[in-house]
């Protein structure tokens, strides 16, 4: 029979058996992270369709939480600039130093079962139109002077597409 070595000699962390205590405190004060999550949008504003809060924790730097935020790999700088803005509009909302920190996470937007994130982005066009002939005709009239094959073909489809967006 191994015994297992500890280097807590029997000893709990402070932190874990105030953990209780500080968030019913917490809570007594009017923070409930419910109140995060069901008033993202007003909370938030704009920068609720780029990140989501996941967390809220109390760490032991002192008073105020930390909350976590996530977000794509992508709209995470745009999230990080903002942040120190959003910490002062959750607060105002708690009217004291609820927040302390924020920190904020990065996933992909979809494939993780916990915290996924939905940005509404337009919808990428995948079937291309096909250039009316009246288009067509004033193309291969820009490419009519060319004598090489390739280069005319070339500069006909360049003129089909310049033409056709100058039209929209």
């Amino acid at each position: 029979m191994t015994r297992r070595s500890t280097t807590t000699y029997g000893f709990a962390r402070t932190s874990k058996l105030l953990e209780d205590r500080i968030r019913k405190a917490g809570e007594s004060r009017g923070f409930a992270v419910t109140r995060l999550l069901t008033h993202w949008e007003e909370i938030a504003g704009d920068l609720a369709a780029m990140a989501r809060p996941v967390d809220v924790k109390y760490g032991r730097q002192g008073f105020g939480a930390t909350l976590t935020l996530l977000t794509t790999g992508s709209l995470a700088p745009m999230v990080e600039m903002q942040k120190e803005a959003l910490r002062e509009k959750v607060n105002a909302v708690y009217g004291y130093n609820a927040i302390a920190r924020i920190r904020v996470t990065q996933t992909a937007a979809t494939g993780f079962a916990e915290g996924q994130v939905d940005f509404t982005t337009r919808p990428v066009r995948t079937e291309k139109q096909p250039p009316s002939p009246e288009i067509i005709a004033e193309a291969r009239d820009v490419a009519t002077g060319v004598g090489d094959e390739g280069l005319r073909s070339a500069l006909e489809a360049l003129a089909r597409n310049v033409i056709s967006k100058h039209k929209r």
